[in-house]
């Protein structure tokens, strides 16, 4: 979602001087953008858990409320539609950041044949093949052994392209991670793996399931880099994912980067949330990554209300467009299982 500007080229007037950069590399345009990109995934999400409360979708899903930056932050650092994207079951931010259209997305969301995957992805494996996302894995982990494959094809085609895949602290303790990484680094793969360490693998804390003091460190067991940002400045997201797309796409092989997050939400709609305190909560909303950027660019609580209204619009109208969509055909519910 862009923002038009109606710059004037008249002759005679006086030329504009050059604008400061946010965090020294976005334009005030570029800012607004990312900044209606996070108001847009926020709203989704908060849209979603209203739904589910209303019975309007069913089965379960993963909110990725308080983690915005990091979705909007990686997917500007890429090349979305060009680049692959392997998921993760907490995606919806990441999905619509990648580009992904709203109102097919909505759709998917409820169940209808006008979605992505026809209804049958729902919540947590939205894809579109045509652009690259390659869609979300709802088993921890099981992206990964994915991205190798992925890397490989890239690699035997000789392009520049690379693979995203993200995944949650929970998955760097999964077999598969240590597989992945290994085989990625031996065979030099286009691989970013970008690890959200939203402190909790479901209820167990990170610091209980790990010996180290950064996931990021085990970067090294595997001869690749591996970084540990903020997950809450979306220009260190940014900055970081730049640094990682340039070493991968040149050829050097996988890089590592872990973004310390939090989610405001349950692991999902049945997390009772006993295992942490309501002023950590708190404590990790203050830090709202929303609030953080808009702050940053000089936007006043006004003026981020009246987008964060143009978001809520645009998810009304997906919400009218989903909802008349029709239901998927019972008797066309094999299609697309068997190849």
């Amino acid at each position: 979602m862009g923002i038009t500007r109606h710059d004037s080229m008249e002759e005679g007037l006086p030329q504009k001087k050059s604008e400061t950069l946010v965090g020294g590399v976005f334009s005030s345009e570029k800012s607004l953008e990312l900044l209606d990109t996070m108001l847009l995934i926020r709203s989704f999400e908060e849209n979603a858990d209203e739904m589910f409360a209303m019975g309007k979708v069913h089965g379960t899903m993963h909110l990725s409320i308080g983690q915005e930056s990091v979705a909007a932050g990686t997917a500007n650092a890429l090349r979305p539609g060009y680049d692959y994207l392997l998921n993760v079951h907490r995606g919806h931010g990441h999905f619509l950041a990648w580009g992904g259209d709203m109102n097919r997305m909505m759709a998917e969301f409820m169940g209808k044949e006008t979605g992505y995957c026809r209804g049958r992805g729902g919540s947590m494996h939205i894809a579109d093949v045509e652009s690259n996302n390659l869609g979300a894995q709802g088993i921890v982990g099981g992206n990964l052994p994915i991205s190798v494959g992925v890397g490989l094809s890239i690699k035997a085609h000789k392009t520049d392209k690379i693979v995203l895949c993200i995944f949650g602290d929970g998955a760097s303790n999964e077999g598969a991670f240590h597989e992945s990484l290994n085989m990625a680094s031996i065979w030099k793969l286009p691989v970013i793996y970008l690890c959200e360490n939203n402190g909790y693998g479901m209820s167990m804390p990170i610091k209980r399931a790990l010996n180290v003091e950064r996931i990021s460190d085990r970067a090294s067991a595997y001869g690749m880099p591996g970084i540990t940002i903020d997950g809450n400045d979306l220009v260190a997201v940014y900055k970081a994912m730049k640094v990682a797309d340039e070493y991968t796409r040149s050829g050097k092989g996988p890089y590592l980067v872990e973004v310390e997050t939090y989610r405001w939400k349950g692991h999902s709609k049945s997390d009772k949330q006993a295992y942490r305190t309501r002023e950590e909560v708190k404590e990790w909303m203050a830090k709202d990554p929303i609030r953080h950027f808009a702050s940053a660019i000089g936007l006043n609580e006004n003026e981020v209300e009246q987008r964060r209204l143009n978001a809520r619009e645009i998810i009304k109208k997906a919400v009218t467009f989903a909802e008349s969509s029709p239901e998927p055909d019972v008797n066309e519910i094999l299609e697309g299982v068997y190849a």
